[in-house]
């Protein structure tokens, strides 16, 4: 499986971000350049999302997987071997999976707003794809006529910003980068999550909640704890589920001291 990544060049160490649903790498481009000084990057667009390539249907399993084989063939993972491992959301589940599954290659793990359990209500998302997929796009002209067919469904304009990072301009019109019909189908695949049975992570652990966002939750501390014996939750104040984005000094100066710390 095709997977795009885009490299920053940084410290002495290696750290691969993996962003969450309907996002792409870029979208932690500026955490990454924040922390250049102690880490080179590696921004993963993942399965179904930006340049990378689109499947059939939704598999965590499968994701980790393309991501693990398109990073080991990065220059970069020669020259260290091992790499911290940053995960929002979505791309925080496919990085649980990984540091479980694939332990001796992940430094260090980071999983930022969400928990391994599954989510029954997947209404918001359900609304918001499903918002995209009835927008009309033969008759879009610009980004901002977009913008303005959305407002009513999606009246936060952060949100439609968001979402609209992934209308693409082509030659015949406007287009959709990810794969939004599959992505809005799969939604209850998106939602689950199904650690691999008997196995844990020993290494470090940071597991950043939003303070205002409820994907994490105080009964799902036991769970992390089976699986990541290791962890360290840190809830970060007046900040909701994209914590990198709406607190970046906040997170920022959280991942550089768990990066270069002692482990």
């Amino acid at each position: 499986m095709a997977i795009h990544m885009e490299f920053i060049p940084g410290g002495s160490a290696l750290t691969v971000f993996l962003h969450g649903l309907m996002g792409r790498g870029k979208n932690l481009a500026q955490t990454a350049k924040s922390v250049k000084d102690v880490t080179s990057s590696l921004l993963v667009d993942q399965p179904n999302h930006g340049e990378s390539e689109w499947t059939n249907s939704f598999n965590y399993g499968e994701m980790a997987q393309a991501v693990v084989s398109a990073v080991r063939q990065h220059e970069a993972f020669a020259a260290h071997g091992k790499f911290h491992l940053v995960g929002h959301s979505m791309g925080g589940k496919v990085a649980m999976l990984i540091a479980l599954e694939y332990p001796e290659i992940v430094q260090s793990l980071t999983v930022v707003d969400i928990s391994p359990v599954s989510q029954s209500d997947m209404s918001e998302f359900k609304h918001l794809l499903g918002a995209l997929a009835e927008l009309d796009l033969l008759s879009i002209k610009s980004r901002a006529d977009a913008d303005r067919a959305l407002t009513e469904a999606i009246p936060n304009y952060g949100t439609r910003a968001f979402l609209l990072q992934n209308l693409q301009r082509e030659v015949d019109g406007f287009k959709w980068q990810p794969n939004l019909q599959m992505l809005l189908r799969e939604l209850s695949a998106i939602g689950a999550f199904d650690a691999p049975a008997g196995k844990q992570y020993e290494g470090p652990v940071l597991w950043v909640a939003g303070a205002d966002s409820n994907y994490i939750q105080p009964r799902h501390l036991p769970r992390m704890q089976e699986l990541f014996p290791d962890v360290v939750p840190v809830t970060v104040a007046d900040a909701g589920h994209w914590v990198h984005s709406e607190q970046p000094e906040k997170f920022t100066a959280l991942l550089r001291e768990f990066i270069t710390a002692e482990h």
